[in-house]
């Protein structure tokens, strides 16, 4: 079996369940050692043993994202152990409350900022020196339509996945003559939790499966990546260059 992410190591945030576990799966099937983030032991362990099985590798790292001082000491670890970083998936995200913006509570929208937002830059902060050592680094971030629809209700993810663009997309500009290559990635609607709590009314059996994405996740991960600062837009299977000011 072709294996092009053979000897690479990723770290995947989110990697307990939906994009990040079939992202997590995907790697280490292409050959990754996979360092796993996410805040529920078991699901990691559940994670590990499916890794396993199909013969790949992981290290389990149970971690908030909101603990910021625990993603500094993240990177000095990868660096004892490992010396480099060859891939960033960054998937964790929340949705917080679908509410008019005016009915918001403080602690609400500083938690979507925190993790949708603060710890990708922390991430980024943390991990880019492990990434300007790797032959090929590469960063990776999922976004989301609403960072542009700006629909009714949908305010604290909106404005945070308008900033995550915006800061990935400067990473992108600050890396540009490195060997980084730094992608968005808008997966459009898919079959999980946090799409299920978004719609309750939807039929999630008419949603394509996280699993579909993930080869094209793994393409975006390869040393042979070479776009950096635009969106592959998974619905229209796409790289897209984001529009800026005129």
């Amino acid at each position: 079996m072709e294996q092009p992410l053979a000897d690479r190591l990723a770290v995947v945030t989110g990697a307990s369940r939906g994009i990040g576990r079939a992202a997590a799966l995907a790697f280490a099937g292409a050959g990754a050692h996979v360092i796993a983030l996410a805040r529920t032991q078991g699901a990691l362990e559940e994670l590990d043993d499916e890794i396993r099985a199909a013969g790949g590798a992981a290290t389990l790292v149970p971690l908030d994202l909101k603990d910021y001082t625990a993603i500094d000491r993240l990177g000095a670890a990868l660096n004892e152990r490992w010396g480099k970083l060859d891939i960033l998936l960054g998937n964790a995200g929340l949705l917080g409350e679908i509410a008019p913006l005016t009915h918001l509570d403080q602690p609400v929208w500083d938690a979507v900022m925190a993790v949708n937002v603060t710890a990708n830059w922390r991430l980024i902060r943390s991990l880019d020196p492990l990434l300007q050592k790797s032959d090929a680094g590469r960063a990776i971030f999922l976004s989301s339509g609403a960072a542009h629809k700006c629909l009714a209700y949908w305010g604290p993810y909106s404005v945070s996945k308008a900033a995550l663009e915006a800061l990935v997309r400067t990473y992108a500009a600050e890396t540009a003559t490195t060997p980084i290559r730094v992608m968005l990635v808008n997966p459009g609607p898919l079959r999980t939790r946090m799409r299920a709590a978004a719609m309750p009314g939807e039929d999630p059996q008419t949603l394509r499966p996280p699993e579909e994405l993930a080869p094209h996740l793994v393409l975006l991960a390869s040393p042979e990546w070479d776009e950096t600062g635009k969106i592959y837009d998974f619905p229209q299977d796409k790289v897209l260059t984001p529009q800026g000011p005129a």
